[in-house]
């Protein structure tokens, strides 16, 4: 990806049985938590990221990293690179991998301090998850 890109970036949060959305404006400054999608197969995973990345017209997709706290990889991490692979060979944007360890809780913690009670915290901490892992992947990048 060049610095002059001057497209939205996608991020997801992939969980177990949801997958936080996450886009950042033209400039790739700003980010915002947009949705909350259900986990899938592969392929209809495959067909709704490609929906996401025409509707936002983005040039790369960032997928969290669930590394262990001491960096090693948990088996979320492995089957997010699967993941991450199966659509890097399906999709014309690049995909990148960025480390989300405790981003969950970042998240929590964001959405508690804009006044969010714990029913409302568990409806968006997804998508807060994934803001906050496509924050991390553009300040690393810049």
């Amino acid at each position: 990806m060049t610095a002059d890109d001057k497209k939205r970036i996608v991020a997801l949060d992939l969980g177990k049985k949801r997958v936080g959305v996450a886009v950042s404006d033209e400039l790739q400054i700003a980010v915002r938590g947009v949705r909350v999608i259900t986990r899938e197969p592969n392929e209809r995973l495959l067909a709704a990221v490609q929906k996401l990345i025409g509707e936002f017209d983005a040039c790369a997709l960032v997928i969290g990293l669930p590394l262990n706290f001491d960096g090693s990889e948990s088996a979320g991490a492995i089957e997010a690179r699967q993941i991450a692979g199966f659509l890097q060979n399906n999709l014309t944007v690049p995909v990148y991998l960025q480390d989300e360890r405790l981003t969950s809780r970042e998240a929590e913690e964001i959405l508690r301090e804009q006044g969010y009670d714990w029913r409302e915290i568990k409806q968006r901490v997804d998508m807060e998850a994934a803001a906050v892992i496509l924050r991390d992947f553009l300040a690393a990048k810049s």
